[in-house]
């Protein structure tokens, strides 16, 4: 499918949406909007132009055809949601820059990789301790730790083909699902996150702060880090067990490297100090997105960031432009009435069913909705709200479904070779096929959906979240 065709069909969907009757109980002003955000997200996965694009000429047409004024269609740029994920852009491009996010992955190796487990869990753990200060998890996954677990998997002679299941695909797997679970553990970590966290306050008007969302994660996610490489060591095993040439490796990579730069030790201690100000959040009174913005203001005053690594760090500036859109247009499909006409109209359908049933069953369906998705915003865009809003008007507890959303937003990359920004990176490394990568992502969306809607909601009760 080439890209007029997948542009007529955008257009095709939103003009039809745009004629249909606008049902009852709807202001035609909601309906419209509708339409525009339907074709938006449909832009989004089918892609005939990039996504920032897609998203410009979606408000640009909002104004244009009168449904928002100018100002409310950009709204979403004023938003402080938009500068924390961009300050946190900043961030990763630090710990790229610096080499900080290879000199701690290399430390772990060397201090204790000597076996393949321990090697996946290194590896676990390399992306959980740099995964607050990285929204963008193919920035993570991808820029800092493929490199190093493709060289460790060619220091084992473990190649593509005959070669793979020597340490290579059990590696890979390993790194790819460990970055979906630390993917849900911080609202940094993922750059659709404080999206969710903005849905929920505009659906559900709850807040979850960056403390509550670490908070709530830390359980199901350290237990979800423990159990899935593990898993992956017993269900798919490399061949080689004992490893202790990567030990090697690493202190040959550290040697390279030289001394911590200056650079390095102010990313370092920026990045300690947001953690600990992000997590303290409810004492100090400071927002998160001010402390993300301070932490970008000292790392250009010590000139570790420069004015054109700014400038440079397309990603940041790229995300600004489709989520503001993006949080502009869903903002006001909650204002105008479509989100709790929805719910309303919805719930209505599921009456007398227990909230417990009807909560399950919205889950699944909205983890095991991802295998049409190529994107995780698009996702969360197209389904968050909505199914968030049925929920509760099904009667589930407001925080259970704001939460339990948004970590199965993130987990559900655990599906395909396509499900997020990595899963192409790593597929694509050709260690392992297609079919067994749906069949443990499968089995591994099942194990992580027992532990964090199990498990976690316990601990969010014990929190007292619901």
């Amino acid at each position: 499918m080439n890209n007029l065709t997948r542009g007529l069909i955008v257009l095709a969907v939103g003009a039809a949406l745009w004629l249909w009757p606008v049902p009852a109980g709807l202001k035609p002003q909601a309906w419209h909007l509708l339409a525009v955000f339907v074709a938006t997200i449909l832009g989004f996965i089918l892609q005939p132009l990039p996504i920032g694009s897609v998203a410009f000429i979606s408000i640009t047409f909002t104004a244009l055809a009168g449904v928002l004024k100018p100002a409310e269609a950009l709204s979403g740029f004023s938003n402080t949601t938009i500068w924390l994920i961009v300050a946190a852009f900043l961030f990763a491009k630090g710990f790229i820059k610096t080499g900080l996010g290879r000199r701690i992955a290399y430390m772990l190796i060397r201090a204790i990789g000597d076996s393949t487990l321990k090697l996946g869990y290194t590896l676990a753990l390399s992306d959980l301790i740099i995964s607050p200060a990285t929204p963008s998890n193919t920035a993570r996954a991808g820029g800092i730790l493929f490199p190093i677990v493709k060289s460790l998997s060619t220091a084992f002679g473990s190649e593509p083909g005959p070669t793979a299941r020597k340490v290579g695909a059990f590696l890979m797997q390993t790194e790819y699902q460990a970055n979906t679970i630390t993917s849900a553990m911080f609202m940094t970590a993922m750059a659709g996150n404080p999206l969710i966290a903005l849905l929920a306050a505009k659906t559900l008007n709850i807040q979850i702060s960056w403390g509550l969302w670490a908070l709530a994660a830390a359980v199901p996610g350290l237990i979800s880090l423990l159990v899935v490489p593990y898993f992956l060591y017993k269900f798919y095993p490399p061949e080689i067990t004992k490893t202790p040439e990567a030990k090697t490796l690493a202190a040959e990579e550290l040697a390279k490297m030289g001394p911590m730069s200056w650079g390095e030790k102010i990313v370092a201690l920026v990045f300690v100090g947001a953690l600990v100000l992000w997590s303290t959040s409810q004492y100090t009174k400071l927002d998160a997105t001010v402390v993300a913005m301070l932490g970008v203001a000292v790392m250009m005053i010590t000139k570790v960031l420069e004015w054109k690594d700014i400038l440079d760090e397309k990603g940041a500036w790229d995300t600004m432009v489709w989520m503001g859109s993006l949080i502009g247009l869903a903002d006001y499909l909650s204002k105008l009435g479509f989100i709790p006409w929805f719910a309303k109209t919805v719930s209505a359908g599921i009456a007398g069913i227990p909230w417990i049933q009807a909560f399950f069953v919205l889950l699944v369906v909205y983890m095991y909705a991802h295998y049409g998705f190529a994107s995780l915003v698009a996702h969360i865009t197209a389904m968050y709200a909505a199914f968030a809003s049925v929920a509760v008007a099904a009667g589930a507890p407001a925080y259970l479904v704001a939460l339990a959303l948004a970590f199965m937003s993130n987990l559900c990359m655990s599906l395909t070779h396509y499900a997020a920004g990595p899963a192409p990176i790593y597929f694509g490394a050709g260690y392992i096929d297609q079919g067994t990568w749906w069949k443990l992502g499968f089995i591994i969306s099942v194990i992580n959906m027992v532990i964090w809607v199990g498990i976690g909601a316990i601990w969010w009760k014990v929190l007292g979240l619901w």
